[in-house]
C-alpha cells in the first residue's frame, strides 16, 4: 500500500514536471523564428535609424576623404597606362584622354553617390525577399501539446522509470532550445551587423571600380553586398521549409518520438540558417 502511494506520487511529481519542461518549450524558437521575418525584411534605414545615421555619418565624414585618395591614385595609375601602352607617346590616340576623362568623371560620380547605390541594392534585395515572405511564409509556430495529443493521459499511462527518462530528456531538450534560440538571434543580427559594416566602409571599394587592375575589388564588393541582400531570401525559404516539415510531423507516435523531431527540425533550421551566408557568397561568386 505504502508502495503503491509513493509510485502514484513520484508519478504525479514527475508528469508535473514533464508538462512544466514542455510547457513554452518552444516559445522563445518560435518568438525567434517569427521574427526573422521582419528581420531580413528591414533595410539598413529601417532596421535601426540610429545606427544607421552614424554608419552614414562615419561613411561620409571619413571614409570618403580616403577614397578621393584612393581614386586620386587609381586614375593616375590608369593615366599613366595608357600612355605606356601608347609607346610612350609615339603612337597617340588622342580619343585615349577622352576616355581616361570619362572613366574618372564616372569614378567621382559613383563614389560622390556611393550611399545612394547602396542603399538601392538593398532596397531591391529587401523588395524580393519581402515579395517571398508575402508567398511562402506562414504559421512558424511550433507547440508540442499539439503534437501530442492527450498529453497527461499518455503521461499518467507510462510507469515511473519511463517517466523518469523522459524528464531527464525533457529537462536537456528545455537547455537546448534556449542555445537554438541564441543561434536564430545571432544568425538574424548577424546579417544585419554585417551589413552595417560593409556600407560603412563602401566608398574604398567603389573608388578602385573603374580601375583597369583595381576594378574587381569594386566588383567583388558589389558582389558581396548582392550576397548579403539575397541571403534574406535564403533565409526566408529556409523558413518555410521549416514551416512546412513542423505541420507534417507524425502525431501517432511515442512522446520521445515526437520533442526529438522538433527539436530536430529546429536544430535542422539553426544549421541550414548558419549555412545561408556561404551559399549565398557562392552563388555570387563573392569572396
Amino acid at each position: 500500500m505504502i508502495g503503491e502511494l509513493i509510485n502514484e506520487w513520484l508519478k504525479e511529481l514527475l508528469v508535473g514536471g514533464i508538462i512544466d519542461n514542455l510547457a513554452g518549450l518552444f516559445d522563445n524558437v518560435n518568438d525567434k523564428v517569427a521574427d526573422i521575418a521582419g528581420q531580413v525584411g528591414s533595410n539598413p534605414q529601417a532596421w535601426n535609424a540610429s545606427i544607421y545615421s552614424m554608419i552614414r555619418a562615419l561613411s561620409e565624414n571619413v571614409i570618403v576623404p580616403i577614397a578621393g585618395v584612393i581614386l586620386a591614385f587609381v586614375m593616375t595609375l590608369e593615366l599613366i597606362q595608357l600612355v605606356t601602352d601608347r609607346n610612350n607617346l609615339h603612337d597617340v590616340d588622342t580619343w585615349m584622354f577622352f576616355k581616361w576623362i570619362f572613366k574618372t568623371a564616372c569614378a567621382v560620380l559613383i563614389v560622390t553617390h556611393t550611399w545612394t547605390i547602396v542603399m538601392g541594392v538593398f532596397d531591391v534585395a529587401q523588395s524580393v525577399v519581402n515579395q517571398a515572405s508575402g508567398l511562402i511564409v506562414s504559421d512558424v509556430s511550433l507547440d508540442i501539446t499539439s503534437v501530442v495529443g492527450d498529453l497527461e493521459a499518455r503521461l499518467n499511462a507510462m510507469d515511473v522509470w519511463s517517466l523518469l527518462g523522459l524528464w531527464l530528456q525533457t529537462s536537456i531538450v528545455h537547455l537546448t532550445m534556449w542555445a537554438l534560440t541564441i543561434c536564430i538571434f545571432i544568425v538574424a543580427y548577424g546579417r544585419m551587423i554585417e551589413i552595417y559594416l560593409v556600407t560603412s566602409i563602401a566608398p574604398i571599394p567603389m573608388a578602385a571600380m573603374m580601375g583597369k587592375e583595381w576594378g574587381g575589388m569594386g566588383q567583388n564588393y558589389l558582389r558581396s553586398l548582392l550576397a548579403l541582400g539575397f541571403q534574406g531570401f535564403l533565409i526566408i525559404v529556409c523558413v518555410a521549409i521549416y514551416a512546412v516539415l513542423i505541420r507534417n510531423i507524425a502525431v501517432d507516435g511515442s512522446i520521445t518520438k515526437a520533442i526529438w523531431t522538433c527539436v530536430g527540425y529546429t536544430v535542422l533550421l539553426c544549421f541550414t540558417l548558419l549555412k545561408t551566408g556561404s551559399l549565398s557568397k557562392s552563388i555570387f561568386a563573392a569572396h
